[in-house]
């Protein structure tokens, strides 16, 4: 493993080798400045030596792809995910405004358009996916004299993914052309027909449904599905929504994709020096020429731009998750229709959510706490450390932030150098 370097006044150099390390801290020539990554701070002024360092992002908006390397040397190596929850909050918050406006406010007049969003307005779930990779790239330009910064930027044609005989005015002639609404196209493209009875039923009442929860799939035609009014009610009843399939896949991510790809660039262009774009075809070729494998790594090592760096087999997972949990009332209704207030403390004995702990000299993360001082210990990736674990056998390495890190290596532990490991 290598330990990241910053001197006197917080700007990185180049890192070092455990050895290294140790000796400075036995000497008192520096201090530990980061739990993880494992930084030390100098106690003296010191120029430093720096040798051109390439930063790749290979950007997604599921996982991001970080590798900071050198012509021949690995330094950094990350793969961060970020969250996919934010707009299932955020519908439930709507869907609690609106019934407590109903309740209190019955007979308010309706207002439209009495809010104005501001230029380049973007939805929450997107923000924080352009957010997170700004972040991430601040993340490694703290930790190493990052010189060039590199960005894989994805462009998708979804109508020519859905039907690739398309071409020129076919651009403008959708699916919903010279219909009223996306109600009316469903019924006209399902033949006015029940698709789950087929007539059976002998019921005329047509309804349009939602085979995902309009929360989660919306609104567009293909996750809408015509039925009759009795099967519309028996689904409802017996919650038989399994049993009905999308129309087509979609295309969320490539959705976001198209539309975080030049804020990224742009953002990034603004608040770090020596910016670059570099497309997937490009990635792609530099992978295969040199029989790579395909992972988020070591496609955002090829768009470094040193593809053949090679790894100490040291990475890190970074998670993204969400500050503070605001909300009065947890979103499942009690027996009775009553709902359970969210009352957790921000602190049991000292410990936060998500605080990066110690156990029995195994570094992970508190996911659940109990108020008599158990803890749910877990690593990022969701396994088990202890379901129960009491506070007093617990110690905190680092404080919970919005980007939990956790490394990861194949080398045995070993031989990974545990005297300055966190």
């Amino acid at each position: 493993m290598l330990v990241f370097i910053v001197n006197c006044y917080g700007k990185p150099l180049m890192p070092c080798q455990p050895r290294k390390a140790r000796l400075l801290l036995k000497e008192g020539k520096a201090k530990v400045a980061r739990r993880v990554p494992f930084t030390l701070q100098l106690l003296y002024g010191s120029s430093g030596y720096r040798q051109d360092v390439a930063l790749g992002i290979d950007a997604g908006t599921r996982h991001i792809g970080v590798s900071a390397t050198t012509d021949q040397t690995v330094l950094f190596e990350a793969q961060v995910q970020l969250r996919s929850d934010i707009q299932e909050l955020i519908a439930t918050r709507r869907q609690f405004r609106r019934g407590r406006r109903s309740r209190k406010t019955r007979y308010r007049q309706a207002r439209f358009l009495n809010r104005k969003k501001p230029p380049q307005w973007l939805a929450p779930s997107v923000e924080h996916k352009v957010a997170a990779h700004l972040k991430v790239i601040a993340l490694v330009q703290t930790l190493l004299p990052i010189s060039r910064t590199t960005i894989e930027v994805a462009q998708f044609d979804i109508q020519k993914i859905r039907n690739p005989e398309i071409e020129g005015n076919d651009y403008q002639k959708g699916p919903l052309l010279g219909f009223w609404n996306v109600r009316e196209y469903v019924l006209f493209r399902d033949g006015h027909i029940c698709q789950w009875c087929q007539r059976k039923s002998k019921d005329h009442v047509l309804n349009v449904h939602h085979i995902e929860s309009r929360k989660t799939g919306g609104n567009s035609p293909d996750n809408l599905i015509t039925l009759c009014e009795s099967c519309h009610d028996l689904i409802h009843r017996t919650h038989q929504e399994q049993g009905i399939q999308r129309k087509s896949q979609r295309f969320r991510d490539a959705t976001q994709m198209g539309i975080i790809r030049w804020r990224i660039y742009q953002e990034a262009k603004q608040r770090f020096p020596q910016v670059h774009l570099t497309y997937g075809y490009l990635t792609k070729h530099t992978r295969i020429e040199q029989g790579l494998e395909k992972s988020h790594m070591v496609d955002a090592r090829c768009i470094s731009g040193h593809p053949l760096a090679v790894s100490d087999g040291d990475w890190y997972l970074i998670k993204q998750v969400r500050r503070n949990n605001r909300q009065l009332h947890k979103a499942t209704i009690r027996k009775g229709g009553q709902r359970q207030r969210n009352t957790a403390p921000k602190e049991v004995h000292g410990f936060r959510l998500f605080d990066c702990v110690r156990y029995q000299g195994q570094i992970c993360f508190v996911f659940g706490r109990r108020s008599s001082g158990y803890f749910d210990l877990r690593t990022l990736d969701g396994t088990k450390v202890h379901a129960s674990a009491s506070y007093k056998k617990v110690t905190i390495v680092q404080k919970a932030t919005t980007s939990l890190i956790e490394r990861r290596s194949s080398i045995p532990p070993t031989l990974e150098g545990a005297s300055i490991l966190p």
